[in-house]
């Protein structure tokens, strides 16, 4: 795989953005306690007077947020997606989605990218949680420019946004300056045998998996599907118009995923692909080192071009 490694984790790019965003708009930032975890700090050092630590109290920081943003100001949580969608969750939906309030979420740690933080801090339900509310839109950045994007996505899109982002910087794909949508998705990688869709770091490993496919002369397309709430039904179509095979992976949950969610919309519209998703097969993951936990757990390019051979070789029997 030939990119250029990330000197800056998303969680800091989407901070980064934050902070040269705060002078354009009067939006406000909640964090609690780890603002120099998720890099909220650095729009609190440039905006002190808009910018709140509630301490370790993510229900009290997201209650707050859904009081502020109902007299209208938008207003930003940062935190560790783990608590902000579990401790918060009853919050987050019936006091910030269901009245549509412009609070947009900070969510690092997706996944397993916590990886040396452990299974507490390792989020793998998060979509499942957040894509299930109403009125709430999901974004998954991979990169430093989508995730400079995502924030000012959040920023104007009505209503509640989640972003998850990552703990480690990995790798660089799009140029900065890229355009990005709510609705959208990119192709980073040409392909006619299979469709690979992914999000965030899986982005990464699904491009490795292709160059591994490519040299067994497989030719597989790549598809970053960063948003997965509205998700590019469009995109995905015109992907699995050519192969005719798609294969969804996520570092999450396999159960009730983005990948159950589209493998299920395939089957309503009867469409005629053969179709796989790899994920956390309904099993917490452990503490270790970012590459060791991926190939642990299946979340790696070996299994997914495993996976994605295994497919095709169903494909020929059909």
């Amino acid at each position: 795989m030939n990119l250029p490694r990330a000197f800056n984790p998303t969680r800091k790019a989407f901070s980064e953005q934050m902070a040269s965003r705060g002078a354009e708009s009067d939006f406000a930032v909640f964090e609690s306690d780890i603002g120099y975890s998720t890099y909220s700090y650095l729009f609190g050092d440039r905006f002190p007077e808009r910018y709140f630590n509630f301490g370790i109290a993510e229900v009290s920081t997201m209650a707050a947020a859904a009081g502020m943003a109902s007299n209208g100001r938008t207003v930003f949580v940062a935190g560790y997606g783990v608590f902000l969608t579990m401790r918060a969750l009853e919050v987050v939906r019936s006091f910030v989605c269901y009245p549509h309030l412009n609070v947009k979420i900070l969510s690092s740690h997706g996944g397993v990218t916590a990886a040396i933080d452990g299974v507490t801090h390792q989020a793998t339900e998060d979509i499942a949680f957040m894509t299930t509310l109403p009125e709430m839109k999901v974004l998954c950045p991979c990169d430093t420019a989508s995730a400079k994007a995502a924030f000012d996505l959040a920023l104007k899109t009505p209503g509640p946004v989640f972003v998850r982002l990552m703990r480690d910087p990995l790798f660089e794909l799009y140029p900065e300056g890229t355009s990005f949508a709510l609705g959208g998705s990119k192709v980073v990688r040409e392909g006619s045998d299979i469709t690979i869709a992914a999000y965030g770091d899986m982005v990464f490993e699904a491009i490795d998996a292709a160059d591994r496919l490519a040299a067994r002369g497989i030719r597989a397309e790549v598809l970053d599907l960063y948003s997965i709430k509205p998700v590019d039904w469009a995109g995905i179509t015109a992907s699995i118009s050519k192969t005719h095979t798609l294969l969804v992976v996520e570092n999450h949950q396999a159960r009730n995923g983005l990948g159950t969610y589209i493998g299920d919309a395939l089957l309503q519209t009867g469409a005629s692909v053969r179709y796989d998703h790899v994920g956390l097969e309904d099993r917490f993951a452990e503490s270790g080192d970012y590459r060791g936990v991926i190939e642990t757990y299946g979340l790696c390019a070996t299994n997914i071009e495993a996976h994605a051979k295994k497919l095709l070789a169903a494909n020929q029997g059909r």
